[in-house]
């Protein structure tokens, strides 16, 4: 059970490895060039295993290399599966891209070490948290020397890198576009904080300068990178997503198919059965045989059942959402799992470990199974909307506003009210907090 419930909650390319990882312990399983049979179309193996306990033929070698050498190869399988994972290439890390910029850039090998000492300490975002005394002392070298080496690195691509606070940060970048002397650089060094509340009258006032000349310079610092590594993969291994369905329309109906080739095919190997059948006379080795295949039996109707759950927890997605793929996420409907686990006759447990980390090719793009349940609210009209929906329509009203004069979170509540949707301000809030979306005051161009 536990190998069952493993196998449903993991992704296709987890899986992958799962599997085989069982081949390896269990020599009677091989991978099947063509589709397996279905449960229903599968012999009884406790009666055949019966029918072969009772031929009395003479021992064949346990292991015959002329069958075994070719029972669980196929060419063409294993090409594509060498395939596949040769053209899943990892994003390079952000310490590999300036480690080799630092053994390219100095052979002193006191900048070295402190060198890899900085870059083992910057975060995803390419800064240097730790204070340089910390770094220097852990390096075991001067501070003056790892100065020497923090200005060096911070030469380094990406522009920005290695800088200990954002403000530190941007001034590298206007310094290497050659503005080091101009206002947008004064601008950040002693009024980064107005600039971000977008204070541009506080500002000009403050330095004499015109407001227009104010707009302008920030509009500028507004193009700089303020997280120079994050085009970068973390330490962490990168999620590899894959599509384990497509749902595509077929005249009036939504279909549901099911992506199987990332998951392994297998079968029972017939050398092993005719090695069960040629030797009933030897007990440990036949109750060991007879063992291995009822394992391997269990594994692949694992597997099968696995992409039926998948399968049917999906088409019920579908017909309880096809508002969303006729007319895209905002027509998205509250849904919940026990909705579906009722209708698949599952417990709801099931169906949240059946779509974890599970993703389906749409019309719209590519989306996490997780994303179509969503609570929701119900309109003046009685009619309900899920809280992506509402999401969607506030970030509709804000992308269409005036830049002059952007709506508040009570002029939005007042729309939405309008419209039938009766949504606290805070609620809104919360909302536009989660879609990233600064507050009125703050999204207002002079």
């Amino acid at each position: 059970m536990q190998q069952s419930l493993q196998f449903l909650q993991a992704p296709a390319m987890e899986l992958q490895s799962l599997v085989q990882q069982e081949i390896e312990i269990n020599p009677v399983l091989e991978e099947a060039a063509e589709e397996p049979k279905s449960e229903a179309d599968t012999e009884d193996w406790d009666k055949q295993i019966e029918e072969l306990r009772q031929k009395d033929e003479e021992w064949r070698e346990y292991f015959s290399q002329s069958n075994t050498s070719t029972a669980s190869y196929n060419p063409e399988a294993a090409e594509r599966r060498q395939f596949l994972f040769d053209s899943q290439v990892e994003a390079p890390h952000l310490s590999d891209h300036l480690q080799r910029q630092l053994t390219l850039a100095t052979s002193n090998p006191e900048l070295l070490r402190i060198g890899e000492e900085i870059i083992g300490n910057l975060d995803d975002a390419g800064f240097l948290k730790f204070p340089l005394v910390e770094v220097a002392q852990s390096a075991q070298v001067d501070y003056a020397v790892a100065q020497n080496a923090l200005n060096l690195i911070q030469t380094f691509d990406p522009v920005g890198v290695a800088a200990r606070d954002l403000r530190e940060c941007l001034l590298i970048q206007i310094e290497r576009l050659g503005k080091s002397g101009d206002l947008e650089a004064v601008m950040v060094s002693q009024y980064l904080s107005e600039l971000g509340r977008k204070k541009y009258q506080d500002i000009a006032r403050a330095l004499k300068v015109p407001l227009e000349r104010v707009q302008a310079a920030a509009q500028f610092i507004a193009t700089l990178q303020p997280r120079p590594g994050s085009s970068f993969s973390s330490d962490d291994k990168q999620n590899i997503v894959q599509a384990e369905l497509a749902v595509h329309k077929s005249g009036e109906d939504w279909i549901v198919v099911m992506n199987d080739d990332p998951v392994p095919r297998l079968r029972i190997s017939d050398t092993y059965k005719d090695l069960l059948a040629s030797n009933g006379h030897d007990a440990s080795l036949r109750d060991y045989l007879k063992e291995k295949i009822r394992a391997g039996k269990f594994l692949i109707k694992c597997l099968h059942q696995r992409q039926q759950t998948i399968f049917n927890i999906a088409t019920e997605i579908v017909n309880r959402q096809r508002a969303f793929f006729e007319q895209g996420a905002a027509h998205l409907k509250p849904l919940t799992m026990n909705q579906v686990a009722e209708v698949v006759g599952v417990h709801e447990t099931t169906v949240s470990r059946a779509i974890a980390n599970k993703y389906v090719q749409t019309p719209f793009g590519l989306f996490d199974l997780k994303y179509f349940f969503t609570p929701g609210y119900q309109t003046a009209s009685g009619e309900v909307m899920s809280n992506t929906s509402v999401k969607g329509a506030i970030q509709d009203l804000i992308s269409r506003e005036s830049a002059n004069k952007p709506l508040s979170d009570q002029e939005i509540v007042k729309i939405l009210e309008e419209r039938g949707i009766p949504l606290a301000r805070r609620t809104v809030a919360k909302y536009r907090s989660e879609l990233g979306l600064l507050p009125s005051n703050l999204r207002r161009s002079m």
